[in-house]
């Protein structure tokens, strides 16, 4: 008989998770009698979440940046929400548009800074205890932009690549015990994604999605929770999803004017 992981028995452990994305895999796995521990960096929205799930959901303040603050962090969860056994990597952004030749230094070192090196040491707060109950399943939020060369992508898309390979070595680092590692790698969503990487300018941000029917952040919560209250002997490597909107570029040509 075919059963489902039971979401009460879920302890799950979301970074990034005042808007967008974050937000919306909190409300699903709630929704279905889960526990969350919400994390990110605007005190006042995670509060603002808190206020809004209930007993169901742990605010933790923090920075996936600030190595101190994550240790902090995870050393003070309540002893109902320390058996973390669903970790999401969500928190990410992008920062600038411009050609690598164009770029800001500073943009990149955000975007490795908080996609590769907060990734890293959140993984490396909350793996030892899944490992030791041996139970557990970490969920990193990838991107396609990890899969497919595009211009003015450059170091974002190049964190990504890290996240959505990342995935399937620890996947394979982890072989032998009952850890779950899945890679969920989307297109075109619209979320506060634009307004971050184009540094508050609305109207730039809003003219990416026009005309578009893109996924929203609740397409890829549901694909967070199918993947994770599946039996515990499946694992789901990667789920690369796009709008019907989106597709795939042909490779550019340059013609020369010799």
């Amino acid at each position: 008989m075919y059963s489902r992981y039971d979401t009460r028995n879920l302890i799950a452990f979301i970074t990034g998770a005042t808007a967008g994305i974050g937000a919306a895999i909190a409300r699903r796995l709630v929704a279905e009698g889960a526990k969350v521990v919400i994390t990110g960096r605007r005190e006042d929205r995670l509060q603002a979440l808190k206020e809004e799930l209930g007993e169901q959901a742990c605010a933790l303040p923090l920075d996936v940046q600030d190595e101190t603050s994550i240790r902090t962090a995870v050393e003070s969860l309540p002893a109902a929400f320390s058996d973390i056994n669903l970790l999401i990597n969500n928190a990410g952004l992008a920062q600038g548009g411009e050609l690598s030749q164009d770029a800001e230094l500073e943009n990149w070192r955000t975007m490795i800074d908080t996609n590769v090196t907060g990734l890293l040491q959140i993984t490396h707060a909350l793996l030892p205890g899944m490992t030791e109950r041996n139970e557990g399943h970490i969920i990193n939020i990838g991107s396609v932009a990890g899969n497919y060369p595009a211009p003015r992508g450059n170091v974002y898309a190049a964190t990504k690549a890290f996240a959505n390979h990342f995935s399937l070595t620890l996947r394979a680092d982890l072989g032998g015990t009952d850890l779950r590692v899945t890679s969920i790698e989307p297109g075109m969503v619209e979320t506060e994604f634009s307004k971050v990487r184009y540094k508050g300018d609305e109207e730039k941000a809003r003219g990416v999605y026009e005309g578009l029917k893109v996924l929203s952040s609740e397409d890829i919560a549901e694909a967070v929770f199918w993947a994770s209250t599946l039996p515990p002997h499946m694992n789901i490597n990667r789920i690369e999803v796009m709008p019907t909107a989106q597709s795939f570029n042909s490779f550019a040509l340059y013609p020369s004017e010799d």
